[in-house]
C-alpha cells in the first residue's frame, strides 16, 4: 500500500487577505487613545494655546528688535521655551558672575524672607581690596560685621568685588574652592557652555552664553530673598550708608531685576527680569544680553546693554499684549 502524505487545508488567497486586513485594523484601533482620554490631557504651558501660544506669537513674527551685536536669550516664566539670537559662544560675563555667587551662597545658607542671617566678619583681605585697581568695591574695614543679607545687598546692588571674594572665603575657605563649587552648580543646572573661575567676575576666564545665563536667571528668581534684593533700587547699610543698584532699568518697562556686568573684554552685559500681565496672572519675562560694545569701555558697553535690553523688553511686552488682545 502506498502511503500518501496527509492532506493540508488550503486557505483561499482572497480570504487570507481579508483576514490580515481585519487583524491590522483591529491592532491600530487598539493603540489609538479614546476621545475621552485625549480630552482629559491638559494643555501644557508650552502647548499650542494659553501662555505658550501667546509667547510664541510674541517672539515668532519677526517684530522684535533684537540686539544688533553680541548675543541674547529670552524666556517666559511658566514655559520651557528659550528664544536666542546671535552666536551662542562663551564670552566673558564680568559681574553677571555674582548672580551665581549669590545663588550658591543662598543654596548653602538659605535665608527666610526678611531675615538678616548670620553675622559675618570682614577679614583683612576684603579691607585691603578696597579701591584696588579699577575694581568695583565698597569701603569695609577689618573686624566689621555685617549680616549675610547685607553682604548679599553689597554684592548685587553696587556689585562689590571685595564682598564677592569675602563671601566665597566665608562659605568655602578660599575663592578657588568656591569657584569649583560654582562650576559644579553650573553643571547641575545644565549650563554646559559656562566656566567659572572666581566669585567676582573680574577674571576674563569666567565665560558663559546668553542661553546659559537665562537658565541661571530662571532658577535664581525663584528664591524670594534674591528676588527682593535685585529688585531694590537703594538700600542703606550701617557703616557704609546708602548703596544704589547699578541696574538703571529698574522700575521701567516692568523691570524687577536682575544684574549688570561690564568690563573691557566683556563689553556690557545685563541679565534682566520684567513683569508682564497675562490673563489673570503676572509672569516674568527673563532674558540675558551679552557682549555689547565689547573691547570699548565698561561705561560704553553697559550703556549699550541697558539700551538694547530696554528695546527688547518693550518689544516683547508689546507683542504679548497684542497676542492677548487678538486671541
Amino acid at each position: 500500500m502506498l502511503l500518501r502524505p496527509a492532506s493540508r487545508h488550503r486557505i483561499p488567497i482572497g480570504l487570507l487577505a481579508v483576514f490580515l486586513l481585519v487583524t491590522l485594523t483591529t491592532a491600530v484601533i487598539a493603540t489609538m487613545p479614546s476621545d475621552d482620554a485625549s480630552r482629559s490631557t491638559p494643555t501644557s504651558a508650552s502647548g499650542t494655546g494659553g501662555v505658550g501660544g501667546a509667547w510664541r506669537a510674541a517672539v515668532g513674527d519677526g517684530a522684535i528688535s533684537w540686539p544688533k551685536e553680541g548675543q541674547a536669550a529670552v524666556g517666559l516664566e511658566g514655559t520651557a521655551s528659550t528664544e536666542t539670537r546671535g552666536e551662542q559662544r562663551p564670552v566673558p560675563i564680568a559681574s553677571l558672575t555674582k548672580v551665581m555667587t549669590a545663588y550658591v551662597i543662598l543654596k548653602d545658607h538659605p535665608l527666610e524672607p526678611g531675615a538678616p542671617g548670620p553675622r559675618i566678619e570682614v577679614d583683612r583681605q576684603a579691607a585691603h581690596e578696597v579701591g584696588i585697581g579699577d575694581e568695583s568695591t565698597v569701603p569695609v574695614r577689618a573686624g566689621q560685621k555685617y549680616s549675610q543679607r547685607q553682604l548679599l545687598e553689597l554684592l548685587l546692588l553696587p556689585s562689590a568685588n571685595n564682598v564677592a571674594r569675602l563671601l566665597a572665603r566665608w562659605d568655602s575657605g578660599s575663592q578657588g574652592t568656591f569657584a569649583r563649587k560654582m562650576q559644579r552648580t553650573a553643571d547641575e543646572l545644565g549650563m554646559d557652555h559656562s566656566t567659572y573661575t572666581g566669585a567676582s567676575g573680574i577674571e576674563a576666564g569666567t565665560t558663559s552664553t546668553a542661553a546659559d545665563q537665562l537658565k541661571l536667571a530662571r532658577q535664581a528668581m525663584k528664591n524670594p530673598v534674591f528676588r527682593d534684593i535685585v529688585g531694590s533700587r537703594t538700600v542703606t547699610v550701617p557703616g557704609i550708608g546708602p548703596v544704589h543698584n547699578s541696574n538703571s532699568l529698574l522700575g521701567t518697562s516692568g523691570v524687577v531685576g536682575i544684574k549688570t556686568g561690564s568690563s573691557t573684554p566683556a563689553g556690557g552685559n545685563l541679565m534682566w527680569a520684567s513683569e508682564v500681565r497675562i490673563g489673570d496672572r503676572t509672569r516674568l519675562i527673563l532674558g540675558a544680553v551679552l557682549h555689547q560694545r565689547a573691547n570699548t569701555t565698561p561705561v560704553e558697553g553697559l550703556q549699550a546693554a541697558l539700551e538694547s535690553s530696554r528695546v527688547l523688553i518693550d518689544g516683547l511686552r508689546d507683542q504679548l499684549a497684542s497676542a492677548r488682545t487678538e486671541s
